[in-house]
């Protein structure tokens, strides 16, 4: 369905699912010749952006980002369908042998055999810290566990290494990065894993309902499907 010439649909969406987004838009102003203005933000920022007065067509971020902003009557959301989620993943230097992670046993494992385990001190390592005291293996990876800020350290960190290092992030920041020097070994045990999951929904202020509702129904079609999912989003 082609569309006449109209403003652009601003999207304000969360900065984890950039890698298939960007890649769905494509697509979409392809099919549709449809124009988007697209921004990207923490889910934190978003809240504090849209309560501060900004406006967009459409929001993609965690559910409860976006109850947050009913319920503070900073939005009124008409339309919101699932774009997927997000879980951890390990990643290896790109030269390096995959480790085996199929199973929780397997995982242990390898982290345990692992020189050195790499991950961040964002939600993501926040979680991992967790898993690990409960895996019961917190103080034999302590001394060979290296934290960061962001992930853009921990792929630095690994991609220049030449030991057998493990590291560990949010599996689109992984896919993305396998071009910069990591390989994707796989999504952690499904046990063990732990998802975030994103929304889109069409705001009652935008100034292209029409058009905002159509873009985000294009999202859960395949071809979006498919650039999510080559991104690491489910």
């Amino acid at each position: 369905m082609s569309r006449t010439a109209s403003a652009a649909i601003t999207v304000l969406s969360a900065g984890a699912v950039e890698p298939g987004l960007v890649k769905a838009i494509d697509a979409f102003r392809r099919e549709t010749g449809g124009e988007i203005k697209l921004a990207f933000a923490t889910a934190p920022t978003i809240v504090k952006r849209i309560g501060g007065g900004e406006t967009a067509d459409v929001i993609i971020a965690p559910p409860a980002a976006l109850d947050e902003l009913v319920k503070a009557g900073k939005a009124a959301l008409v339309e919101r369908l699932s774009v997927g989620r997000i879980g951890v993943g390990v990643a290896v230097r790109q030269s390096a042998p995959a480790p085996k992670i199929s199973t929780v046993n397997e995982f242990k494992q390898s982290l345990l055999n692992a020189e050195s385990v790499v991950y961040n001190q964002a939600s993501t390592g926040i979680y991992l810290e967790g898993l690990f005291q409960r895996l019961g293996m917190a103080e034999q990876l302590k001394a060979k566990t290296t934290r960061y800020p962001d992930f853009a350290a921990v792929l630095d960190h690994v991609s220049k290494g030449k030991g057998n290092e493990i590291a560990l992030g949010a599996t689109t920041v992984i896919v993305e990065a396998e071009n910069k020097g990591l390989k994707f070994v796989g999504p952690l045990p499904a046990e063990i894993q732990n998802y975030t999951s994103y929304a889109a929904s069409v705001t009652a202020d935008g100034d292209e309902k029409a058009a905002a509702r159509e873009f985000v129904r294009y999202l859960t079609k395949p071809a979006a499907k498919a650039a999510f999912a080559a991104a690491g989003i489910e």
